[in-house]
């Protein structure tokens, strides 16, 4: 509800935008921009939040649930600062790989409790053969109504079309903040990979990630812009949790207000052009400002000091549905 001291300027510029997201029209840079720097705990961050919402709700207002299985969990020496990974923390002192068996017990698991993706994430170097043979696996002996995902390292056009071929209808891969200079990749390596993606029959998932309190509004915006241009049909933000022993340890991370706006800020960049909108960590703030997604995870996650046998920070796809519930959405 506006009140009398509401930026009138503002709520005319949120109520444009509204109506150019349910459209699918591109809002321009610079007005996503001023939406950016508000300050996420005021009376326009509201207003803008529940617009997101609203379009989030003529959109797509199912709740839906993102699960992911860490395939192998082993140092990697690409080192990329805010993943507890990396060989150089010495966090990971052995190796593992989870059997075939072992990815496909975690895969009915979320299936049977309703995910709506299943992902296989991997460290950067693991055999892509063998990813596409327990793709194949988990199509032959788990059925459901789910879309499978790969979340793995760079690959080329003819890998995108055999991960296709082998069942998987969704690949996550994004340029991520600081690209280059806290991540040892080259950019234009991750984007080329994003468009082998985009040329594939694939659905790319891209998040605006991780999210530190550092990052720039015109950082966080290039990074959209490219998930937008790449027709993403699933978008969002993470964002980063500070690990210790890791080079962002004791740094500030973000708060949910700020993740909040990020989120908000990209449902009505995405407007109907994409329909799921995700929040990494969960957050009912974010889900009452236009996600319509959440992630439930375990295994090897580069957000944790250890394997994660069980789920991340023990939330639970019930959790999700829960809050989902709780923020007006359909599960």
């Amino acid at each position: 509800m506006k009140s009398e001291f509401m930026n009138l300027e503002l709520k005319g510029l949120i109520d444009n935008a509204y109506s150019s997201s349910l459209k699918g029209e591109r809002i321009d840079k610079s007005i996503l921009k001023i939406f950016l720097e508000l300050d996420p705990a005021s009376e326009e961050a509201e207003y803008l939040g529940m617009a997101a919402r609203r379009v989030a709700k003529k959109i797509n207002n199912f709740g839906k649930v993102w699960s992911a299985v860490g395939v192998d969990y082993r140092p990697c020496s690409m080192n990329c600062e805010f993943c507890s990974f990396g060989e150089k923390w010495g966090l990971m002192q052995n190796s593992h790989e989870l059997t075939d068996e072992e990815v496909l017990e975690n895969v009915k698991d979320f299936v049977s409790q309703g995910a709506h993706w299943v992902t296989l994430r991997t460290t950067e170097f693991f055999n892509l053969e063998r990813l596409c043979l327990l793709a194949k696996k988990i199509r032959t002996e788990i059925s459901g109504e789910f879309e499978l995902v790969v979340n793995t390292g760079e690959f080329d056009i003819h890998m995108a079309n055999r991960f296709v071929e082998s069942g998987i209808n969704v690949i996550y891969h994004t340029l991520r903040l600081g690209e280059g200079n806290v991540t040892p990749f080259d950019p234009h390596q991750r984007i080329r990979t994003i468009e082998a993606v985009r040329d594939s029959s694939a659905k790319l998932a891209f998040l605006i990630e991780p999210v530190g309190a550092e990052h720039t509004n015109n950082e966080i915006l290039d990074v959209l812009e490219i998930g937008l241009n790449n027709n993403a049909e699933l978008c969002g933000a993470m964002a980063r949790v500070n690990i210790i022993n890791t080079p962002f340890q004791g740094t500030k991370e973000i708060s949910e207000n700020r993740l909040a706006l990020i989120v908000a800020v990209s449902r009505l960049a995405g407007g109907a052009r994409v329909p799921e909108i995700c929040v990494h960590p969960p957050s009912l703030k974010a889900l009452q400002w236009g996600a319509n997604v959440m992630v439930v995870e375990r295994g090897a996650i580069p957000r944790h000091d250890s394997e994660c046998c069980d789920d991340w920070k023990n939330f639970r796809v019930a959790d999700a549905k829960r809050l989902f519930q709780e923020a007006g959405y359909t599960v």
